[in-house]
């Protein structure tokens, strides 16, 4: 199989179909669910959230904790804390590890969460380190995708392939340097400090939205795609509302790559009822956002740039990717 995310069509033959619901207060894993719901006797929810990064294609230390708290902030909890996996290659030193580590406790301390536990082992098998973290966290209610209904409107916080850009301008700054300068190349390195979506996840679940999903792997229109499969509803995008910036457009030139299927950790995709409502309410936090389409009720996703029409295609691999190859 190839690198990076499953394709839909395997994860629903191979992973989803083998799994078997036992207790129906127990929510199920699906496409574009990136969190599980747990009731409580108390009437509170517990949600859980695991994701795995493998450092090798990225040098931002700790990055697999934003990537798991964000699929925990989507779901309107707030965060308990994380356990924390860690994989590392005969060839790390202890150095090494210290640093993994460090990055690890300065976002659990941004992000004002405990680490909980979890397991750190040097294995032959491994080529590169591996982080996987589990996020626990607790709410009243849960934010589900199914509820996206036709009419809502759908918006977008700050800018596609925020995370994509930061690792290439991290990883590959060497690279770049044949073209940008250096101080063009710090700017996108200064994307990791938006790689936290939980200030708009906030204002999101405060202003009743109806769904929420973190735009990571495959970019904007993989989280397009999922939030209109989850929900079984049709999408309408203007491709132009979509904000990218100048650096991400430059940086995914300079490698031929696609920003809009890129990584995008840091970004939030909501659908709810007044999208122009909810802009304003981010716009008093300080969050850039923007209305890029509407839900609709046919099956079509459809991507609008001018007078051209074309339809949105399943969850790609990843662009990152493209340059291990």
């Amino acid at each position: 199989m190839k690198a990076g995310k499953l394709p839909e069509s395997v994860l629903k033959r191979s992973v989803l179909r083998q799994l078997h619901k036992t207790d129906d207060s127990l929510s199920v894993p699906a496409v574009g669910k990136d969190f599980a719901a747990l009731p409580l006797t108390n009437g509170e929810v517990v949600t859980v959230s695991t994701q795995t990064r493998c450092l090798g294609t990225s040098a931002i230390r700790g990055l697999g904790v934003y990537a798991a708290l964000n699929n925990l902030y989507c779901s309107g909890a707030r965060p308990l804390g994380i356990l924390v996996n860690l994989l590392l290659p005969t060839a790390c030193t202890e150095n090494d590890l210290r640093d993994q580590m460090a990055g690890i406790h300065e976002i659990c301390a941004r992000e004002q969460i405990q680490v909980l536990g979890g397991h750190t082992e040097v294995a032959r098998s491994v080529t590169e380190p591996v982080l996987t973290v589990t996020a626990l966290g607790a709410a009243e209610a849960t934010v589900r995708s199914g509820q996206v209904r036709p009419g809502m409107d759908l918006v977008m916080t700050k800018w596609a392939a925020l995370e994509g850009t930061a690792i290439l301008a991290i990883q590959r700054n060497q690279e770049l340097l044949s073209r940008f300068a250096q101080p063009f190349l710090d700017r996108g390195k200064e994307f990791v400090q938006y790689l936290s979506v939980r200030s708009e996840a906030a204002v999101a679940a405060k202003s009743g939205a109806a769904a929420m999903h973190d735009v990571s792997e495959g970019g904007i229109f993989g989280a397009l795609w999922e939030m209109g499969q989850r929900g079984g509803v049709g999408l309408e995008i203007d491709l132009k509302k979509i904000p990218v910036r100048q650096e991400t457009i430059e940086i995914c030139e300079f490698f031929d790559l696609n920003p809009y299927k890129l990584v995008s950790g840091g970004s939030l995709l909501i659908a709810t009822e007044d999208g122009n409502a909810l802009v304003r309410a981010l716009e008093q936090e300080g969050i850039s956002s923007v209305v890029i389409g509407k839900v609709t009720d046919s099956n079509d996703r459809v991507l609008l740039n001018g007078e051209e029409r074309r339809f949105l295609e399943t969850t790609q691999t990843d662009e990152l990717w493209k340059l291990d190859k």
